[in-house]
């Protein structure tokens, strides 16, 4: 069988992302991608998990999947090299929006106007999902924040820490999601199946329902998302295997939270090592096994050997 490569390395190094410094922009800049986000809930059928609302990360920033609007397809994608949305049609329409200080409710305001100038009716709900005390974004004056550096630095940590997820993900030959990235949760993610059915949740809404079907271990990296005091990456199965918070998974930097049900290894922990990807891909890895193990997944039949 073919060995499975290492991860690719990032050029150059991974950036520094202080959570006070970038969270104006952050703050921003996750409602703005709900509004292109809810665009792309409208316009495509319901899959599994939701799968088809999340964004792909691009050589240039966060792009919706392509959208169908009649006959024609269109996509939108946030430029994080030149700072602009741009909206582009299979019908040669392209209209570029500049990425820059500006109230969410002038962002929504744009963003559908332009819409509309393309030809692309489409009505969605203005309320942002999974924030405390949201606020409706025709309504939202608060959030008005754009930084370029901070908001490439973020783009460029994605780049960097993506061929890992991909060489993690790639190991697997059950049922996985892509890596994708999540607007709601504002997180970067991948997840794994057993392909069991999970027990049912009392009490859960339908996205949860939806999200939580099959067994699941999931791992993913949050930006700041107010989870964790700083940008995090995180590891949980689901359901939870008694035990599991026992492990110490690696590298020394990670551990178990108690107040998350999930283990949590910083950023900054593994950023000025010489090769991130390497304590990145021990900490999957070593999450993974411990959660597979216990759970009782069929890992001869599930993994690449």
């Amino acid at each position: 069988m073919q060995a499975i490569p290492k991860p690719a390395t990032c050029p150059g190094p991974w950036p520094a992302m202080p959570l006070e410094a970038w969270r104006p922009t952050y703050e921003t800049l996750h409602m703005w991608m709900q509004v292109v986000g809810k665009v792309c809930l409208a316009l495509t059928p319901p899959l599994n998990h939701f799968w088809n609302v999340t964004f792909r990360l691009t050589p240039r920033g966060l792009a919706t999947p392509a959208l169908s609007v009649g006959p024609r397809t269109l996509s939108l994608e946030f430029d994080f090299v030149e700072h602009r949305l741009d909206l582009q049609c299979s019908d040669g329409g392209v209209e570029r929006l500049p990425l820059e200080p500006m109230t969410v409710a002038a962002f929504h305001r744009r963003v559908m106007e332009t819409l509309e100038r393309m030809g692309v009716h489409v009505r969605i709900w203005t309320m942002p999902v999974e924030v405390p005390a949201p606020i409706r974004f025709e309504e939202d004056t608060v959030h008005r924040s754009y930084d370029p550096a901070a908001a490439g630095g973020f783009w460029r940590a994605l780049l960097a820490m993506a061929p890992v997820f991909e060489t993690f993900r790639a190991r697997f030959l059950g049922k996985s999601s892509p890596v994708h990235f999540f607007w709601g949760s504002f997180d970067l993610a991948v997840t794994r199946f057993s392909g069991r059915r999970a027990p049912e949740r009392p009490g859960a809404d339908s996205i949860t329902r939806e999200a939580y079907s099959h067994e699941v271990i999931s791992h993913g990296f949050w930006p700041g998302s107010g989870a964790v005091p700083e940008p995090a990456f995180y590891a949980y199965s689901a359901p939870w295997p008694p035990g599991l918070e026992a492990v110490k998974p690696e590298p020394a930097a990670a551990f178990y939270s108690k107040d998350l049900a999930e283990f949590i290894l910083p950023y900054e922990a593994i950023r000025s090592s010489a090769d991130p990807s390497e304590p990145l891909l021990a900490f999957v890895t070593s999450t993974y096994d411990a959660a597979a193990n216990l759970a009782g997944w069929d890992r001869a039949a599930l993994e690449r050997t």
